[in-house]
C-alpha cells in the first residue's frame, strides 16, 4: 500500500516537473521526463510493485535467487576450468588423435634445396662492436619459455 502511494506521487511529481519544462520551451526534454515519471504509475497499475513487494519479504524467493546464484557460479566455473584445459575432453582426444596422425614423415621435414642452392652465399656480416660474439642466450630464454 505504501508502495503504491510513492509511486504515485514519484509520477505526480515528475509530471509536474514535465510541464515546467514544457513551459520552458523544451518540448523534448519535457516528453522524456514525463515519460519515466509515468514508468512508476505503469508499474503499480500492471501489479508489478506488488509482485516485488511480495517477493522481496518472502524467504522463499530469497531462498529461490540463492539456488540460482549457486547455479550461475557453478556454470561459470565449469566453463573456465574449461577453456583454461582447452575445451571439453572429448575435443582434446580428437585434437590428440589429430597431431599424431598428421605427424610428418622422417624426409618430409628437411626443406627442398632448389635452384637457390646454386647462389653464393651472402657474406657475413660485421662483427660488432662489444666483443665480436652475438649473445642472443636472454632471447633463446623467452623463446624456451613459450614454447618455440
Amino acid at each position: 500500500m505504501i508502495a503504491e502511494t510513492v509511486c504515485s506521487a514519484v509520477a505526480a511529481a515528475g509530471l509536474g516537473i514535465a510541464v515546467v519544462t514544457a513551459y520552458r520551451k523544451r518540448y523534448l526534454s519535457a516528453a522524456r521526463i514525463a515519460a519515466y515519471s509515468l514508468v512508476p504509475l505503469g508499474l503499480v497499475m500492471t501489479g508489478v510493485v506488488e509482485w516485488v513487494a511480495d517477493t522481496a519479504f518472502s524467504p522463499t524467493a530469497w531462498a529461490g535467487f540463492g539456488v540460482l546464484g549457486v547455479a550461475w557460479a557453478l556454470f561459470a566455473t565449469t566453463r573456465a576450468v574449461e577453456r583454461r584445459r582447452g575445451g571439453t575432453r572429448k575435443e582434446r582426444k580428437a585434437a590428440a588423435r589429430a597431431a599424431r596422425s598428421d605427424a610428418l614423415a622422417p624426409t618430409a621435414g628437411a626443406p627442398s634445396l632448389g635452384p637457390a642452392a646454386s647462389r653464393p652465399a651472402a657474406r657475413p656480416a660485421a662483427p660488432r662492436a662489444t666483443g665480436g660474439t652475438d649473445d642472443f642466450s636472454d632471447i633463446e630464454a623467452i623463446l624456451k619459455k613459450h614454447g618455440i
